[in-house]
């Protein structure tokens, strides 16, 4: 690990394949026996070094052909045109897991299965998201087309609201649950549609979830 120490509070986006709830948030094998998914996240308030990342914004497709501790996934990164090069480069080793201590966040992890990166891609990324509420909207042209809503009642379609907690988590401590729809083109082309997603306060460092 670099010595640089590097700080993101984010609001986040994420939604796969995976039936409501996603069984691997419970170390269980994914719905399907494999794992595609999108992300997205607005920084807040981050730093790497020197270099700040204040309301830059994130967004990767994902697709593993089993579950994700087993490799052989695919990233595509996607990285905010708005971005210097030095934010650039700054968000693309935290998302590639450098500068992190081993197993310490979801991007430190998830670095280490994949078999393929493809070539980072400069884009304008429209994102919104409110937690609370579990709706989001992420959208990169040519790239991803998404949105989360909330789960409802399959009797009153009234708002479902559940919640997961993982104290000792790696990507978020607590995270509202809903369902998503999301279409990707490019080097990942998947279609998802009303699966798991999940809408999260990302507070991330180098050394892990701050807690």
């Amino acid at each position: 690990m670099a010595d640089t120490k590097w700080t993101i509070q984010a609001r986040e986006f994420a939604h796969c394949n995976c039936d409501y709830g996603c069984p691997c948030q419970f170390n269980g094998r994914p719905t399907h026996g494999n794992c595609q998914a999108i992300l997205g996240f607005e920084i807040d308030h981050g730093f790497h070094g020197t270099t700040p990342l204040d309301g830059l914004r994130v967004a990767a497709v994902f697709s593993w052909p089993g579950a994700i501790h087993e490799g052989n996934g695919a990233v595509q990164p996607i990285i905010d045109r708005r971005a210097t090069p030095a934010q650039r480069d700054a968000l693309l080793r935290i998302i590639s897991g450098l500068d992190t201590e081993p197993g310490a966040t979801v991007f430190q992890v998830f670095s280490a299965t994949f078999e393929t990166v493809h070539e980072p891609i400069d884009a304008e990324i429209e994102f919104t998201v409110d937690i609370n509420a579990r709706t989001a909207r992420l959208f990169v042209d040519g790239v991803i087309d998404s949105r989360g809503e909330p789960i409802r009642n399959p009797v009153t379609g009234a708002e479902h609201r559940a919640l997961i907690e993982l104290p000792n988590g790696f990507e978020f401590i607590r995270a509202e649950t809903g369902r998503g729809w999301a279409n990707t083109e490019g080097a990942i082309k998947l279609t998802i549609a009303d699966s798991h997603s999940h809408f999260a306060h990302l507070n991330l460092t180098q050394s892990g979830v701050m807690r």
